[in-house]
């Protein structure tokens, strides 16, 4: 039997705001366990929370990048359930009236394909604190800093089929938040979590099958194992004569395996009612017109754009647009040597090699956007050829000069005198007067190969400075005179 995977997503973004959503206590992760909690994060008889206006606007922002419609009145609820972790013994959550409504993304997958994931919802809520289950001989510890970080719950339709479409989705509101400036992103310190509703059906069938949720994922890899292992079990499950129940699940990725945790709740379950403590938010137009006017310019318009003005592939552009970090310092890059092409090859090229070996984020490069671009110039204007260019980088990257600098001191001009080339390639050809002989003699596909042999000679006796365009005209006029 031929079966069709179902897959919906929950992300949770902890919005970047200084204080928490209905309390002062300040966000900064990594404080001493405990020291960012009020009495408001606590639940405190006689606390009364107050809604911090920012995560209000954040969330407005997302809603108008994914083209949703804004509720312009919408309510908080309280969501009831008990975990050693939530002092409140409720979250304060939103239910029946969500602040943003359906909307959308587009995603690129890796053929170059593009898929349209419905989004039902997006609605804020505080975060609760956090279990600690190590150095605690057998007990486990409770950190509240946690407890009253605001959050939005970006819930997808049910469109996506495949473990790669989720990672490319998730990929792609990771990268629109960070764009929007409302979530730093950074999965390893939960700030962007991610829980994943799967469930499998027969091909061709309507109606849904059994979904398991497999919680707080936190990372793109992880995300992709999680689901193939989930859908793999679920295949089996049913295939062996079993059924598939509806429950939350773990994933543990030391064993490459999801297994059980408890039985999925309803939203009956957690007899969400309206909260007393807080009034209905009412969003005039007004705001969001100034909100809309806020928006920088988003993914896919980036993208679109760096097609259009600089007539990059659109892998080329869905690449360096792929974050803001990248993109800009691209930008950068690209106005320093006026050649997108090349901007383009050396920051997806040897930049980002260098990125990934030392484990860097952009910004955190040893090669300004500014050195790389006066580099590049360099290659332009014939001063140094490409090979010459990767020695000059690397020099840039273990924190020496500028290139100008770097060429000058390590005597790596590119040498583009005629007359020069012209005695060194006699010099080579009277050195290898066998092979010049062979040549001469071989018919063309035979000269092909060896041509290159004589280009090696040449640019090992020129240690790499003859300029290779002018190296290959010379040298063909040579052996074929």
């Amino acid at each position: 039997m031929q079966w069709e995977t179902v897959i919906g997503l929950e992300i949770h973004a902890q919005l970047a705001t200084q204080s928490k959503i209905f309390s002062g206590s300040a966000t900064t992760f990594g404080a001493e366990p405990n020291t960012q909690a009020s009495l408001i994060d606590l639940g405190m008889p006689g606390t009364l929370p107050v809604l911090n206006a920012e995560a209000v606007r954040m969330a407005c922002k997302f809603g108008l990048a994914i083209d949703a419609e804004i509720a312009d009145k919408n309510v908080f609820a309280r969501k009831n359930y008990f975990y050693p972790d939530l002092p409140k013994g409720y979250q304060t959550s939103q239910m029946d009236h969500p602040i943003v409504g359906k909307g959308y993304l587009d995603i690129t997958l890796e053929e170059g394909t593009t898929r349209r994931i419905g989004i039902t919802r997006a609605h804020l809520e505080e975060d609760a604190g956090k279990s600690l289950h190590e150095d605690f001989q057998g007990m486990s510890g409770i950190d509240l800093n946690r407890a009253g970080t605001p959050l939005l719950e970006i819930v997808s339709e049910p469109d996506i089929r495949s473990a790669k479409e989720a990672v490319a989705y998730v990929k792609a509101i990771h990268a629109l938040v960070r764009y929007l400036g409302i979530c730093d992103g950074n999965m390893a310190e939960g700030s962007l979590r991610c829980d994943c509703n799967v469930s499998v059906r027969p091909k061709g069938q309507a109606e849904f099958g059994t979904r398991a949720e497999i919680k707080n994922v936190n990372s793109f890899r992880f995300i992709e194992k999680a689901i193939n292992h989930e859908v793999q079990r679920q295949i089996e499950l049913i295939e062996d004569g079993g059924k598939v129940v509806q429950e939350t699940r773990l994933y543990d990725p030391n064993k490459d395996e999801t297994r059980s945790m408890r039985s999925k709740e309803e939203a009956n379950d957690y007899r969400y009612f309206p909260c007393p403590d807080l009034l209905p938010v009412v969003i005039e137009q007004s705001f969001l017109d100034e909100v809309r006017a806020s928006l920088p310019e988003l993914p896919v318009q980036k993208r679109e754009r760096f097609e259009r003005e600089f007539g990059l592939s659109t892998y080329d552009a869905d690449v360096l647009a792929a974050s803001r970090e990248m993109a800009d310092y691209f930008e950068a890059v690209q106005k320093t040597c006026g050649d997108a092409k090349l901007s383009a090859n050396w920051v997806m090229g040897e930049l980002s090699s260098l990125l990934n070996k030392e484990g860097l984020d952009i910004e955190q490069s040893p090669v300004s956007a500014e050195q790389l671009g006066g580099m590049i110039l360099r290659i332009k204007d014939n001063t140094i050829s490409g090979k010459i260019a990767k020695m000059v980088f690397e020099a840039m990257a273990a924190g020496e000069d500028s290139a100008d600098e770097i060429i000058e001191k390590k005597g790596l001009k590119q040498v583009t005198d005629s007359g020069a080339i012209e005695k060194m390639l006699d010099e080579v050809l009277a050195a290898n007067a066998e092979q010049v002989e062979q040549y001469r003699a071989s018919d063309e596909a035979k000269r092909g190969k060896m041509f290159g042999f004589f280009v090696g000679q040449a640019m090992k006796a020129s240690k790499g400075k003859a300029n290779p365009a002018q190296v290959n005209q010379l040298l063909k006029s040579k052996l074929e005179g």
